[in-house]
C-alpha cells in the first residue's frame, strides 16, 4: 500500500519539478562540503589539494571499475525482474524526460557534489566505511529494495576504495559520473 502510495507521489512530479529537487539536493550538498571543507580542512587550498588531474590514475581507477560497473549492472537490469530495480520510478521519469546533454550535465553535477561532500569532506574526515554508508543512506528510496540496496551499497565502497588508493576526489568524481551517465543513457533508451 506504502509503495502505491509513493508511486502516486512520483507520478504527480511534473518532469520540471523532479529535476528541480535533483538539482536543488546537489546544490545543498555542495553548499555542506564547502562549508565543511572550511571548518574541517587546515584551509581550503588544502582541500582543493584533493583534486588531482592525473589522467593515468583516473583512467585506471576511476573510468576501467565505472564501465565494468555499468556493465554488470546492465546485465543485472535484464536478468532481474523489473521490481528488483524499480526506485518508484525516479530514474525512469528522470531519464526518459531529459536529452543526452541534460543527462551529461545533471550526472555531473550529481557526481561532482555527492563526491565532494562524502569522499572529500566525509571520507577525509571519517573515513571509508562512515563515508560509503551514508553515501548508501542518501538513497534512502533503495531502503526497502534489496537489489537496488546492495547495489549502491557495494557501489559506495567501491568508489570510495578508489579514492583510498588515490587520495584524488577526481577519480571517484569520473567513476560516479560515468556511471550515472551512462545508466542514464540506458534509462533514457533502453529501459522496459
Amino acid at each position: 500500500m506504502q509503495n502505491n502510495s509513493h508511486q502516486k507521489k512520483i507520478e504527480r512530479l511534473s518532469n520540471k519539478e523532479l529535476i528541480m529537487n535533483v538539482y536543488a539536493s546537489q546544490v545543498l550538498f555542495i553548499v555542506i562540503a564547502i562549508l565543511l571543507s572550511l571548518l574541517l580542512f587546515d584551509s581550503f587550498d588544502v582541500f582543493l589539494d584533493l583534486f588531482q588531474f592525473n589522467w593515468l590514475e583516473i583512467l585506471i581507477f576511476g573510468g576501467i571499475p565505472a564501465i565494468i560497473i555499468v556493465f554488470i549492472d546492465i546485465i543485472l537490469i535484464r536478468l532481474l525482474p523489473k521490481k528488483a530495480y524499480d526506485d518508484g520510478g525516479i530514474n525512469e521519469k528522470l531519464f526518459k524526460s531529459l536529452s543526452i546533454p541534460h543527462i551529461f550535465i545533471i550526472t555531473l553535477v550529481i557526481a561532482f557534489a555527492e563526491e565532494l561532500l562524502f569522499r572529500g569532506v566525509i571520507h577525509t574526515f571519517a573515513g571509508y566505511i562512515i563515508a560509503s554508508l551514508l553515501f548508501a543512506l542518501i538513497h534512502f528510496r533503495y531502503l526497502k529494495k534489496t537489489v537496488l540496496l546492495i547495489s549502491v551499497l557495494l557501489l559506495s565502497f567501491v568508489i570510495g576504495y578508489m579514492y583510498e588508493l588515490t587520495n584524488n576526489l577526481l577519480v571517484p568524481i569520473t567513476a560516479h559520473f560515468l556511471i550515472d551517465f551512462l545508466l542514464g543513457i540506458y534509462y533514457r533508451h533502453f529501459m522496459r
